[in-house]
């Protein structure tokens, strides 16, 4: 299955309505822990996933997160 890395960013003021965005939404992200730089000032939020093609791995957020929200196909790397 392919794998993505979904890289979000919000302002500042958006960050409330980032979280609220979730509720009532069913996706497997939720529950799991993402990556977050908000408590620094970053206002960034990652997550790891799979899917079946980029609009798929999309889908797996809320429409506010996925609209500010780049999906890059990722894969492993063996650095030497």
């Amino acid at each position: 299955m392919p794998r993505f890395l979904l890289c979000h960013r919000h302002t500042p003021e958006e960050c409330g309505a980032a979280v609220v965005s979730w509720r009532g939404f069913d996706s497997p992200l939720r529950g799991r822990p993402a990556t977050a730089s908000c408590q620094y000032g970053g206002h960034h939020v990652w997550w790891d996933t799979e899917a079946p093609d980029r609009e798929a791995a999309l889908a797996l957020l809320p429409q506010y997160v996925a609209q500010r929200t780049e999906v890059v196909r990722v894969t492993d790397l063996d650095i030497p």
